[in-house]
């Protein structure tokens, strides 16, 4: 499982050493000046592996992203310095916790153009593993993103989303439209098919294995679609669903949801790795990784 997984499971458990902060937002500070050399020699190995990897499969808001802000493999970037940049851009910025947030917190700062990013860094054996999300996967995983205008739009919707969402009790499948975009999403590009999602772009294991391995499948992104499945926490996600470009996430704004719930309540759930009467597949997964898994856990 990778840094980012349990971020739209559930928002909510105290995380990391320091548990449930004074402040009622769940926001503490950064405390930048405390981190030691081991803990930026981690982010340098871990920034430095994943920006070897991942020219020609991030995709271009992505790396354009990368160059605006203030960061770099030497150290743990400062929150401040990358909000001013943020500010400035888009009109986000990073507020520290100490981990996951409740859900009731978590929307209201992305509807706040606030970003919660943990201020902790995994140990040296936990570089491919790690049930929160850390400052690594928060930072180099979803900040550079939050600079594109179309996105950092498309995120606080979805946080005004997310706190109507829990009004309805629906909340279950909202979560997966996060998780199958921001998180694990694909794009497609001019020059082919791109990762956007934080939860590839910060691991390098799944940076690979989306792109490169035969067994997922790619289907053409449906919110309808993406609201009935299910997805992976554990492992490999076994379907990603790719955009024809970010606009696709500004017309969600655009959606009424209620309805959309109503209807989604009367159809069946969908499995992870289903391809379904509809779906316009662009690679038809093999299957091979997950079913190898299954049989290993049998």
């Amino acid at each position: 499982m990778n840094a980012s997984e349990t971020r739209t499971v559930k928002h909510g458990a105290a995380a990391g050493e320091g548990g449930r902060p004074a402040r009622a937002d769940w926001t503490v500070d950064q405390g930048w000046e405390r981190y030691e050399p081991e803990q930026h020699g981690i982010w340098k190995t871990l920034f430095e592996r994943q920006t070897r990897l991942l020219p020609g499969r991030a995709c271009d808001a992505f790396v354009d992203g990368m160059r605006r802000l203030p960061i770099g493999a030497d150290q743990i970037p400062d929150f401040r310095r990358l909000s001013e940049v943020m500010m400035r851009r888009t009109g986000w910025q990073i507020v520290a916790v100490p981990g996951l947030v409740p859900d009731e917190v978590f929307f209201e700062h992305l509807a706040n153009r606030r970003f919660p990013a943990g201020n902790f860094i995994r140990r040296a054996d936990q570089l491919d593993y790690l049930e929160e999300p850390d400052v690594f996967h928060d930072v180099f995983g979803h900040v550079p993103m939050l600079m594109n205008p179309v996105i950092a739009d498309y995120i606080q919707a979805y946080g005004a989303g997310g706190l109507r969402a829990l009004s309805l009790g629906v909340l279950p499948h909202l979560a997966r439209v996060y998780w199958y975009t921001v998180e694990f999403g694909l794009v497609m590009q001019p020059d082919g098919l791109r990762i956007y999602g934080a939860g590839i772009a910060s691991s390098y294991t799944e940076s690979l294995f989306c792109l490169d391995d035969p067994s997922p499948n790619h289907v053409a992104f449906d919110l309808e679609r993406v609201m009935r499945t299910e997805y992976r926490i554990d492992d490999f996600q076994e379907t990603y669903f790719v955009l024809d470009d970010f606009e696709e996430l500004l017309a969600l704004d655009r959606t009424d949801f209620a309805p959309l719930y109503e209807r989604i309540r009367r159809q069946p759930e969908l499995q992870p790795g289903d391809i379904v009467a509809g779906d316009r597949v662009l690679q038809r997964g093999t299957g091979a990784y997950h079913r190898e898994r299954r049989r290993g856990a049998a």
